[in-house]
């Protein structure tokens, strides 16, 4: 039987990318979008092009009363594509950035921040958890920036250091069951997060090059890969860690 993974954010960037790497390794797909449903539509080809089975529903992850409906709808996917009641990973992947300095930041976009990155993933693994099935795992999006500072991240890495304390008490709580939780948390990566400034601004660009070990800024490849690898059988004993994929960035 193929395992299935839910993954949040996925029409773009690395949620796309892991998706399209874990259907590589005969992982079906049911995944989330926020706007974009011709983005949404082309992922769910590439994945049939691989033999896999995919599905999009559209989400946005910070609206925390549509969670209930959203679990719902998965309930029912399950059960009519796949003839299951349960899924098997969950990689709590979508976000957006938002550069401010920090004395900058208006209340605005400190919630949008809040909600998606942080409350809504949090209740949005609440309401899913019940459909998760025993021996599963969880795979959390975190940064770069919560270990290291840049200026007008302060709220972005704030959210992001909350994502990987909870990372920790998720496998304190969900061991009885079997389930690893872990946190990825990718370095800067070319892709059009943030406005696609990393991937598209020269100056930036060489800058993030200049300060990373291996020469060079992140690809998506590089993080959806890291995602597929701790996802399979071979790290099935990692549990309750901080991964980060960043090129040995500002070491």
């Amino acid at each position: 039987m193929r395992k299935i993974a839910i993954i949040t954010g996925a029409s773009r960037g690395l949620g796309r990318n892991t998706a399209l790497k874990l259907a590589a390794r005969h992982i079906d797909i049911i995944f989330t979008y926020h706007s974009n449903l011709a983005a949404a539509d082309e992922v769910v080809a590439a994945i049939e092009a691989l033999g896999g089975k995919a599905l999009a529903l559209q989400l946005d992850v910070g609206q925390v009363a549509s969670h209930a409906g959203f679990a719902d709808a998965v309930r029912a996917a399950l059960r009519e594509h796949w003839q299951r009641d349960s899924f098997d990973f969950l990689v709590n992947n979508a976000g957006m950035g938002v550069h401010a300095a920090f004395a900058d930041t208006s209340e605005a976009q400190f919630d949008l921040l809040l909600n998606t990155h942080f409350k809504g993933m949090f209740f949005l693994t609440q309401a899913l958890l019940p459909l998760l099935a025993d021996g599963g795992r969880i795979v959390n999006l975190s940064s770069g920036l919560a270990r290291f500072a840049l200026p007008g991240y302060a709220a972005y890495a704030a959210m992001k250091g909350a994502v990987e304390v909870l990372t920790r008490y998720l496998a304190k709580e969900l061991g009885p069951r079997g389930i690893a939780v872990n946190t990825i948390a990718p370095g800067a990566i070319a892709t059009d997060f943030g406005g696609g400034t990393v991937r598209d601004n020269p100056e930036v660009n060489r800058f993030v090059a200049s300060q990373t070990a291996l020469g060079r800024v992140g690809e998506a490849d590089d993080i959806g890969g890291a995602i597929a690898a701790l996802l399979s059988d071979d790290n099935r004993w990692v549990n309750a860690q901080r991964i980060e994929v960043s090129g040995g960035m500002m070491l």
